[in-house]
């Protein structure tokens, strides 16, 4: 690490510049709870890191016409302390502040969880359901996409040499909405989801389903949406035969591996019983809105 050099750039273009010219050897420093490890452990050997916490609009959260803007510096416990996005996003805020102990919350950032593209990340499921867009800069100008097709395999996403993400964009939603997060772990905190799901519904008037997403993370190498759950819950109200539609299909989607965490067998049967689990809490919380 002696050939490592810091830069702390004030504006996208700067930052864009610093890593497009850095060799791939360039990395982001945002709150660096994934990064430091990494190096540490010689996991990776950067020769550049690229802090982007100096630029404003990294550290901001912006309520605009259509979404929320999350800029890709801000911190879980920053998302936690803004009370119209944990009015608006509960279950998005509910599992960023799962990413780690306190201590970790106040350096950890969304945009570093989606980042890391480890298959068991808690915010991820929770923004693929929430409809949640990934705001990049590189070389050749500014893109926008959903957060699920940033993903590629474990550790690996979407972005080439010179892109970073800026921000995550997160929808304005209705006053009849909910969302929720759920997640499975040995133990009772600070640990690895061995299944994770996360859901977003909207209800209309008469408190039947009008638009619906699921997703699930840790049951195959990417965090995924379940596409036929849409199609289960919009149309309905929540009873016991959507609900066992819904756990059929959210078992049916997983494509799990076994390990000491948890078995095939196991996994695929949990993310069907937190499919529902967190259905049934985004239903109750879009009645109340």
């Amino acid at each position: 690490m002696a050939d490592l050099k810091y830069e702390s750039p004030t504006t996208t273009e700067a930052a864009v510049a610093l890593l497009a010219a850095g060799g791939g050897m360039a990395r982001v420093f945002a709150g660096g709870t994934d990064l430091l490890v990494q190096m540490h452990e010689e996991m990776i050997e950067p020769t550049l890191l690229v802090d982007i916490k100096n630029i404003e609009e990294m550290r901001k959260i912006t309520f605009e016409t259509d979404y929320v803007r999350i800029g890709a510096a801000v911190t879980g416990a920053e998302l936690g302390e803004n009370d119209k996005l944990v009015a608006m996003w509960p279950g998005v805020v509910e599992a960023v502040e799962l990413i780690g102990s306190y201590q970790v919350q106040g350096r950890a950032t969304i945009a570093g969880n989606l980042c890391n593209a480890s298959p068991a990340a808690d915010s991820v499921p929770a923004m693929i359901a929430a409809g949640a867009r990934v705001c990049i800069a590189g070389p050749t100008g500014k893109l926008e996409i959903p957060v699920e097709q940033m993903l590629v395999s474990p550790g690996k996403t979407s972005l080439v040499q010179g892109e970073f993400v800026t921000s995550i964009l997160l929808p304005n939603r209705s006053s009849n909405a909910g969302d929720a997060y759920l997640r499975f772990i040995p133990r009772t905190e600070m640990d690895i989801a061995v299944v994770g799901v996360g859901v977003s519904i909207e209800l209309n008037a008469d408190g039947v389903c009008s638009s619906a997403r699921l997703s699930l993370g840790a049951v195959s190498a990417t965090a995924q949406l379940v596409e036929a759950a849409s199609g289960i819950l919009v149309g309905n109200k929540l009873d016991d035969t959507v609900l066992d539609a819904l756990a059929s299909a959210a078992s049916e989607a997983c494509s799990p591996i076994d390990d000491k965490r948890g078995t095939i067998e196991f996994r695929t049967k949990v993310a069907g019983v937190l499919a529902c689990r967190a259905t049934k809490i985004a239903w109750q919380r879009a009645e109340k809105n």
